[in-house]
């Protein structure tokens, strides 16, 4: 069975595209989503996460403050690094069994892998068959994500100037779906890479 990385950039689109899989019955394991899961209110990494950065990172209702860590780490990498030793194996094992369930109890033609830091982390090197970029330019990228995020246009070009540059990210893609235009154009686009995904599961770069 084929495993489709799905990244791009901050802002570029990935979960609105990884939602219109999901509506085609493409089964999706998103790393984000799972990485809220372990840090969610009651679970032992939010533990931990105190333990390390302190109790200011806690909103009033003791959930963990997402914005306010993310900001800390892109101003701090050290503590970036803290941060990433702590949630990325526990990720990846998460991930791993989603990955292992699906294929046992959907047996799909292919599944998506939503990571955003796919080219910045090669722990997934090894699980991934085909690597699906979404791209979009880069001033719409900041719009997007800070509507969507409530970060300031600093901080969005923080955290890109901490991922991989864009160019890189389109030399190393085996697909890329250009995601500039309306959301009926992307709809269109990923229902004509998902009809080749399914007949071949592999792709030419542009669509």
């Amino acid at each position: 069975m084929t495993i489709i990385a799905l990244t791009g950039g901050i802002g570029s689109g990935k979960s609105e595209v990884a939602r219109q899989f999901s509506a085609l019955g493409v089964p999706i394991v998103d790393l984000d989503v799972i990485a809220h899961a372990l840090t969610a209110t009651g679970e032992p990494l939010l533990t931990d996460i105190v333990g390390i950065f302190g109790g200011d990172f806690l909103n009033k209702d003791n959930t963990l403050n997402r914005i306010k860590l993310r900001e800390h780490v892109l101003q701090h990498p050290q503590e970036r690094l803290k941060l990433e030793a702590l949630l990325h194996p526990a990720i990846y094992q998460r991930a791993i069994k989603q990955l292992h369930d699906n294929e046992i109890n959907l047996h799909p033609s292919y599944q998506i892998l939503v990571i955003p830091l796919f080219f910045e982390n090669n722990r997934y090197d090894s699980v991934v068959d085909t690597v699906l970029v979404i791209d979009c330019d880069e001033a719409k990228q900041i719009k997007r994500a800070m509507a969507r995020s409530q970060m300031t246009e600093l901080a969005v070009k923080t955290m890109m100037a901490a991922q991989v540059s864009r160019t890189v990210r389109l030399s190393l893609a085996d697909a890329v779906i250009l995601n500039n235009g309306s959301l009926a154009e992307l709809q269109a686009n990923v229902t004509k890479i998902h009809k080749k995904f399914i007949k071949t599961c592999i792709v030419s770069k542009y669509i």
